[in-house]
Formats: structure tokens, C-alpha cells, sequence
């Protein structure tokens, strides 16, 4: 059965969704606003999404379409409402599938399932044990890193930092991201690590100008794919 994330600020619907799914095989996340949602996303490798339109901080199209800049997970959205406008506006926005509030777990775990059978049939095999991002190869078993062949002496944390960058190449990562991914869910607001690590790695992967590992000010990194 699927890993899967609920972001939903309805404490009531969390636990249903819960039990209803755990009863299904699945193994249940949850959040309660979209920010920590988005975190969720990124640090705890979920299978599948399910977002409820209505959130206290920022809504769930907001969601879908932040995670989209760097994520390609099925997200099922759940919404109160059935107006055929803002169905179109959740699936244009990066939604897989939406569900209107009243549903049965039946109907709700069928279209979970029927998502990640898409996925199934447009995703490529899982991970290889390396990774190549233009120059850049990365042995991720060994921790070793290899920049146009020229070995690059890497710390745990600096490769750590690196593969997860080279892991969404092209896509922005958060400082958010990047920590809670490298440092852990007790790490958050530290950017000043993120920094000074960005910093090390521009060092020792020639790149001081950040052309490699671009800077988007106020927000994250992204490693750049072509160069």
C-alpha cells in the first residue's frame, strides 16, 4: 500500500481519513496547515498527497502549485465545493484528481489507488545508485562525489546537501527543504546553516559566481541542470 500525506486542518476528517486509510494498508501522515504540509512533502517521501482546498495559512491551490515546483507526486485535492471553476482551476494548478466533501472511504481510497497507477505507468524505474546532473555525478551509496571526473572531497552534510539539490535539479528547494531533508524535522529556521554550506560546496565545486548552485533570494537554492 501507498505512504500518504493528508494536509487537512480539520482535526475530526484528519482522524477519519486516518483510520479509513490505515484500514486500507496505507500509512497515514497529516498536517494541519499548508506550509507544514509543504515540509511534509518534502521531507517524508509520501507516495501520494490529499490537500483540502480550505486551509488556515495559505489554500490548497496554493499547495499544489508549490509543490509542483519540484515534485511531480499525485495530489488529490478535497474541497466542499463542486463548482466546475475551481475544479478546473485545482487540476490546471497541478491536482491529479478531485474529490467533493461528502465521499465514502470507498470512492476516496479507489481514486487514491487509480492515481498512483498513473504514476506507476509514467515514472521511470526507482533511483539508481548514482546520480548525474550535467558535470556532476554522484554515488550515492559511497557518498562520493565526481565533477567532470575530478574526485570532490565532500563532508557528510555537504554530500547531503548536495544530493538532495541534485536529487530536484531545476526546482526550487526551499531553505525549509534543505534542512528539515539534511538536519532533520528539529531544524527549520536555521537558513544560516544552508548558507554556510551553499558557501562550501560553491567552494569546492568551482562555482563561486553560484552559476552551478543558483541563489533565489529570500526563498532557496537550485542546483542548475545544464550547466
Amino acid at each position: 500500500m501507498a505512504r500518504v500525506l493528508v494536509i487537512d486542518d480539520d482535526r475530526s476528517l484528519q482522524r477519519a481519513l486516518r483510520l479509513g486509510l490505515e484500514s486500507s494498508g496505507h500509512t497515514v501522515t497529516t498536517a494541519s496547515d499548508g506550509t507544514s504540509g509543504i515540509v511534509h512533502a518534502a521531507a517524508d517521501s509520501p507516495e501520494v498527497i490529499i490537500v483540502d482546498l480550505g486551509l488556515p495559512d495559505i489554500d490548497g491551490l496554493e499547495v499544489c502549485r508549490r509543490i509542483r515546483q519540484w515534485s511531480d507526486l499525485p495530489i488529490i485535492v478535497l474541497s466542499a465545493t463542486g463548482a466546475e471553476s475551481t475544479k478546473i482551476a485545482a487540476l490546471d494548478g497541478g491536482a491529479s484528481d478531485y474529490v467533493t466533501k461528502p465521499f465514502s472511504m470507498g470512492e476516496l481510497d479507489a481514486r487514491l489507488r487509480a492515481v498512483l497507477r498513473d504514476r506507476q505507468h509514467a515514472v521511470s524505474p526507482p533511483d539508481a545508485p548514482t546520480l548525474s546532473v550535467g558535470p556532476l555525478r554522484l554515488d550515492l551509496i559511497h557518498h562520493d562525489a565526481h565533477l567532470e571526473g575530478r574526485r570532490v572531497e565532500l563532508t557528510a552534510k555537504e554530500f547531503g546537501v548536495l544530493a538532495f539539490l541534485a536529487r530536484h535539479a531545476g526546482r526550487t528547494c526551499t531553505y525549509q527543504m534543505i534542512l528539515v531533508a539534511v538536519w532533520g524535522r528539529g531544524y527549520g529556521a536555521e537558513t544560516a546553516y544552508v548558507h554556510t554550506y551553499i558557501h562550501r560546496l560553491r567552494q569546492k565545486l568551482d562555482d563561486p559566481q553560484g552559476r552551478r548552485i543558483a541563489t533565489l533570494p529570500g526563498i532557496g537554492y537550485m542546483l542548475e541542470a545544464d550547466v
